[in-house]
């Protein structure tokens, strides 16, 4: 390992660090625009000028110099502060003075470098060029006379998301940042180049001119838009969550996240249900919280009772659904409400076992059934790396679709699971760190298979488990865990015939099925689920609730309330507890501190953050793969109650997946 001195303080660099790495192990805050830890090194900003001996009597670029034996860095010296305020003065002579309209001010790297190693004033008299605005979608808003050319955005789009759609042309002083022919980019992380933008040249399209920074009450969260358990930052003013930002997570999503995870949050108030609802003559009125509850206490339904769990709920609240059923006798619970069925005897056959980081080590890997892009875009990702990185190859059982890295698609009949392609069982052969990845698509007609190629495939073996099961809904382990799983799925439930079923916001539900049952919705949007109900309780949103979460890997995690509902709203777990009072079942828990721990003793692995231990014991199942392949997801921004009130997902979907033209206000 080099050892290098730092402003006369001796240190030891991991092999292969720059001189910039080194500097910020030895505790020195190194400016830059360009360099960013999680892509390729441009050197193209030259902010991060520092001066090295033995070397050049000049300063230079530390993010693109590897650290050596016996190197003596200066960060301080006044050659490196002249050099500084040299660059920074050059990048500033075309960059206008936007700060008090630029949605970026006041968490802004260029004001803040500019103050911190600019100089105090300008000598450029000169005039300034301009560039003309940029479309690049309904996510990103580009004010381009404002770019300082980093190209962040350009080598994001290529080596993360994988779409390469944004890029420069032009040269010198005129080269200029653009989408290719000027069109929308169609990644589904574009918004993560908002966050990477160190200007105010890409910025948010949804939340422009919304709120300043300093304004915003900032809440840690949980995502449920998909099932990897995104770590977020809700920014609220008022009742009114106004974005969502990534937090850092390595073992989750690194500090990316999707676009829906990003801008579904202004569906959050709209078509909300404020108040109860009760049906009568065949019509919904507006009712009280007492009346909507003497109607379901009049309901004479002993222990025929049911609750279904939809794919945005916390686990407190299935908790506490499943603690009053179970007080009426009866077990009938389900979260799977779309109608799969598989066997959960052992949760770690249906748990991604690999762990999301772990992903990136693969070195082969085989998709059965899922079209990763959609149902789980941060995995995604992850596969892109470990293409990227380490080679690995990527066969897929399914039909043909873009996941933005080379795949070999085998077909998309599950039989193929019993007679793998030669080429397929010899790349697993040679394999240090197989993969197999089941989707949702795969588990009625190929769980037993897929379960089969554990060992024909040697995916477990010592410190490493390759076989995955990827679940798209932010509920599904959390209720897996808590029992919401009949043996024969929703069908079971229909069959049972209960007089009465708590729905837990699931708008996904075949609700012909449940003509005779008398349906309580309990759920925060007037979608699907409210239009069949015969009594709505109005809920709280994942954003107006603390919540636990269990992620596809079995990661237990913890969000807390950013906002407070809207109206007669409250929280799930409380409108449950109210009305077991009234159903003379009175749950035993009065805050929700009583809850959790309640929630911990039926279920120990909820009671801290964390993985959960599965213990390896597969079910033996049919091991003969069939059926044909459907994926489950057929529109990715508007996939649950909230995206499909927000109006930022629903143009996403017209213009990114059904190619709808919007014309821009200059056209």
């Amino acid at each position: 390992m080099p050892k290098v001195k730092v402003d006369g303080v001796e240190i030891e660099v991991p092999q292969g660090a720059t001189v910039l790495q080194a500097c910020e192990l030895a505790g020195k805050e190194i400016p830059r625009f360009c360099y960013h830890e999680r892509l390729s090194i441009a050197g193209n900003c030259r902010m991060c000028l520092v001066e090295v001996k033995p070397g050049p009597p000049k300063p230079q670029a530390s993010c693109a110099l590897p650290a050596a034996d016996n190197q003596e860095i200066r960060t301080d010296s006044p050659m490196v502060k002249k050099a500084r305020e040299g660059v920074m003065e050059f990048l500033l002579i075309n960059h206008p003075l936007d700060c008090p309209i630029c949605d970026q001010g006041g968490e802004c790297d260029l004001q803040d470098q500019s103050m911190a190693y600019g100089r105090g004033h300008s000598r450029y008299t000169e005039n300034k060029r301009a560039v003309t605005e940029k479309y690049m979608g309904p996510i990103v808003k580009t004010v381009m006379t404002r770019c300082i050319q980093c190209t962040r955005c350009v080598r994001f789009a290529e080596e993360v998301a994988g779409v390469e759609e944004i890029g420069a042309i032009y040269r010198g002083e005129d080269m200029q940042i653009t989408s290719y022919l000027e069109e929308a980019v169609t990644s589904e992380l574009s918004g993560n180049v908002v966050d990477l933008c160190p200007v105010g040249a890409l910025t948010s399209k949804p939340y422009s001119f919304e709120a300043r920074p300093w304004e915003l009450n900032k809440t840690l969260a949980i995502d449920v838009m998909d099932a990897v358990g995104t770590n977020i930052r809700l920014d609220s003013r008022g009742r009114q969550v106004l974005r969502a930002l990534p937090r850092i997570n390595e073992d989750v999503n690194e500090e990316w996240a999707t676009d829906k995870t990003r801008h579904a949050v202004d569906g959050l108030v709209r078509r909300r249900l404020d108040k109860p609802y009760v049906r009568r003559d065949g019509k919904l009125v507006p009712a009280t919280w007492e009346e909507a509850f003497d109607a379901i206490a009049a309901v004479n339904a002993g222990s025929s009772v049911a609750a279904i769990a939809g794919d945005l709920v916390d686990c407190e609240t299935m908790f506490a659904a499943k603690a009053l059923v179970g007080a009426m006798g009866s077990s009938l619970l389900e979260g799977r409400q779309t109608g799969m069925d598989y066997d959960v005897t052992n949760l770690a056959a249906v748990n991604f076992n690999t762990t999301i980081a772990g992903a990136e080590e693969a070195d082969v890997v085989l998709l059965v059934g899922t079209n990763l892009r959609w149902e789980a875009p941060l995995v995604n990702t992850r596969i892109r790396k470990a293409v990227r990185k380490h080679g690995a190859k990527v066969f897929g059982i399914g039909p043909e679709t873009d996941l933005t890295y080379k795949t070999e698609w085998l077909g998309d009949d599950l039989a193929l699971l019993g007679k793998l392609p030669k080429e397929v069982a010899e790349a697993f052969d040679k394999a240090e760190k197989p993969m197999v990845i089941v989707g949702g698509a795969a588990l009625k007609g190929g769980h037993g298979a897929a379960l089969n190629l554990v060992k024909s495939l040697n995916l477990v073996r010592d410190g490493w488990n390759g076989f995955n099961v990827l679940h798209f809904s932010a509920a599904r382990m959390g209720g897996l865990m808590l029992g919401y799983a009949q043996p024969g799925g929703i069908a079971d439930i229909v069959a049972a015939r209960p007089k009465l079923a708590f729905f837990l916001g699931a708008d996904e539900v075949d609700f012909s099925t449940f003509a005779d049952t008398f349906k309580v919705f309990i759920g925060h949007h007037g979608d699907k689920g409210a239009h069949a109900a015969d009594v709505i309780l109005p809920g709280a949103s994942y954003a107006e609730k603390p919540g636990t979460y269990v992620n596809l890997e079995g990661r237990v995690q913890r969000g807390d309330r950013a906002v407070f509902a809207p109206g007669d709203a409250r929280e799930d777990w409380t409108i449950l507890r109210a009305l077991s009072e009234k159903l003379g079942h009175t749950l035993p828990f009065d805050t929700f501190a009583e809850l959790r721990a309640a929630m911990a003793g039926d279920a120990p692995a909820l009671a801290h953050e964390g993985l959960a231990n599965f213990d390896w014991n597969p079910p033996a199942l049919d091991a003969k793969g069939s059926g044909t392949v459907t994926y489950p997801i057929s529109d990715f921004y508007l996939t649950n109650a909230i995206c499909r009130a927000s109006p930022t997902m629903q143009r996403c979907s017209a213009e990114l997946v059904h190619g709808q033209d919007f014309a821009e206000a200059a056209e």
